[in-house]
Formats: structure tokens, sequence, C-alpha cells
């Protein structure tokens, strides 16, 4: 028996479950094509100019990258209009949800408060600091409960998170929404919004809540390259905040965790206008064409303002699940978010979409 001991957080907490991969379903039902619409990836994969910079630069990984990432840091700051000095890269935007739970919480008498069915990493980061932990319960109809959130926030809640678009509903929240939860929240509360999704959220100027930085020096933005861009296996993502906040975590922060391909090809994701918005084009057009063929066979879908829907079927939505599984179609089932009659399915390239649906109709029609 191993006579190690650890933490009681760490003893406590569950490993991260990720989705299913392509290669564990293929040797499961022996299938030898699989198509993956679990994990809310880029349909149209990495930019062709990305991959062609990741392989100009393979030879220089022997190389530390330049720590904070300054190339990088300028390059977001002039696409979105934000001084470079309020923005700091992470190893996805992962790093920067724990670095900001990290340098503001502290253990034994702060807390931090979001929603029930949320992302996973706010739970698990907070746990894992020794932080208080509180969800509150979600609004009719999925809706984050932002005010709510807000007026529950005392001078012992180091931070919020609320996630717009959200993760599993799709469901954005309006800049006038954050706007008033802002205006009520104390001042010294971090205001996080994880906005891994914006891109694909319209019209921009309703929900992208740059704008608001100017107004709330507590108001955070997190924001990833693994959806639009589609960089999820390189690990990059961003936060935006005030610039005496970025100085913190900053001095807070391990050095080089941005790797030196990941940052070359965010740069070069950055620069490829093409690639995004046929992205974009790609997504909202099989949104419709997957929302369309869903309510057609009797699904009920939820609006959404992301790369991927979120339903219940007219038939148990676990065997609808089990059943896409045998025929080579990864969706995820929504029983681990609490909502076992939902299923999510992120959009595919048409012809992914058009199986999905067709093997979809074959196990609700029976």
């Amino acid at each position: 028996m191993s006579t190690v001991t650890v933490r009681p957080e760490v003893m406590a907490t569950k490993p991260y479950a990720p989705g299913l991969t392509i290669e564990e379903i293929k040797e499961k039902y022996g299938l030898d094509t699989v198509i993956k619409l679990a994990s809310n990836e880029n349909p149209l994969g990495t930019s062709p100019i990305v991959q062609k910079t990741v392989a100009k630069h393979a030879a220089n990984i022997f190389r530390y990258p330049q720590n904070g990432n300054p190339r990088l840091n300028k390059a977001i700051s002039e696409k979105i209009g934000v001084d470079e000095k309020c923005i700091i890269s992470g190893n996805g935007s992962d790093e920067i949800i724990d670095l900001i739970i990290r340098v503001k919480a502290q253990p034994g008498r702060d807390e931090v408060i979001t929603y029930e069915s949320c992302f996973s990493m706010y739970s698990l980061m907070s746990r894992l600091c020794g932080i208080k932990f509180k969800q509150l319960q979600r609004n009719e109809n999925f809706k984050q409960p932002v005010l709510e959130i807000a007026r529950a926030a005392t001078e012992n809640t180091a931070a919020v998170f609320i996630t717009s678009p959200d993760n599993p509903t799709g469901l954005a929240v309006s800049v006038d929404e954050i706007r008033q939860a802002a205006e009520i929240m104390p001042s010294e509360t971090i205001f996080v919004v994880d906005e891994a999704y914006i891109d694909f959220a319209s019209p921009a100027e309703k929900y992208n809540m740059i704008p608001l930085l100017r107004e709330f020096p507590n108001l955070v933005l997190t924001r990833t390259f693994s959806k639009a861009y589609g960089l999820a296996g390189l690990r990059v993502g961003y936060g935006i905040m005030h610039e005496d906040l970025a100085d913190y975590i900053t001095r807070a922060r391990a050095p080089f965790t941005v790797n030196l391909i990941a940052e070359e090809a965010a740069i070069a994701a950055l620069n490829d206008d093409i690639f995004y918005n046929e992205t974009l084009k790609v997504v909202k057009e099989g949104k419709q064409q997957i929302t369309d063929g869903l309510e057609k066979l009797g699904c009920k879908v939820l609006p959404s303002q992301s790369n991927f829907v979120m339903f219940t079927p007219p038939c148990s939505a676990q065997k609808l699940f089990e059943e896409l599984l045998k025929k080579g179609v990864i969706v995820r089932y929504l029983k681990s978010f609490g909502y076992s009659d939902y299923i999510r399915v992120n959009m595919g390239t048409a012809r992914e979409n058009d199986v999905f649906l067709k093997q979809a109709a074959e196990i609700i029609n029976g």
C-alpha cells in the first residue's frame, strides 16, 4: 500500500473525463471510418497556412520560446484592438482560468461562483486550490443566471464565471446583461466571461464584451484558438483584462507555458482571414442543416450562438448516442452535465452533417 499522502482536495478530485476518440470507437466496433461531432472542433481542420508555418518552424523546437509570448500578445492586440499590456497568452484558456483563481482567491476564506452544468474547469481548478465553489441554478430554458450570480457575490467572492456562448446549451448573454451584472457586483470580485465560442455569436456587437473592459476594471474575458482557429491540439488561448491584473498574473505564472510551435501557429492563424471566414460560413450553414434535419425528425433543438446545438430526440437520448457510436458517429451524450435527455452535436462538413442526420433518422424511425 502506498505511503504517499497528498492534500485532501486532490484525493477528492476525479480526473477530467474527455470525450471519446476516433481511435477508441474504431477499435471497439471494428470500423474503418468514424465521424467525430462531439468535441466542438473546427469542421475544416487546421488552416493550410498554419500547417505550413508549423512545418517551417519545426526545426526550431529545441529552442525555448520567448517568455510571455510578446509577439503573440502583440498580434492578438492588433487583431482585437486592445492594448497588448492587457493580454495574457496561455496554454489554452484553461491556464488563464487557473491563474485567475490562484492569484485572486484565498483558501479558507474566498469562494468562486458560477452556475450548474457549466465548464468543469471552473470547479476543478477552484477545488484544487482549496476554494469554496458555489453553483446557482440555471434560469428557465437553461438561461445563465447572470444577475442572480451578481447579487449573490460578496466581499469574499474572489471570482465569478459566466460562459457566453454557453457550453453545452449554445446560449449567449448580451452585452447589456453583463453590464447590468457588473454594475451591481462587488468591484473587488473578478468577473470572468468565458468567450471560447464568441467567434460564432451573431450579431457580434450584441455579444462581444470588449467595449465593457473600459467601464469595468474587474472584467476579464477568456478566449481560445481551439475552436474557430482550429488549434485545439496545440493548446493556446488568452485572457483580456486590466493591465494591473495582467501584471500580477505575469508575476505568478510559470515560464514558457505557450510553446514555440503553438505561438507561431496562433500568429499565422490570426492572419489567415480566408480560413477563419470560411469556418464561420461552414458552421452557420451546418447549423441550419442540422437544426432543420433534427426538427424534421421530431427533435427539440435549442437555439445556439455556437458551433454546436443541444437537442432532445423523440426517443431515448442514451440509445440514440449508443446506436450512433455503432454506426461510426460520435456525438456528446449530456448525462455528465445532468441532462440525460439531451445530446450535443457540433457542426461538421456538409457531408459529415448529412451522414449524422441519415444515421440518426434510421435509429429514430426504427
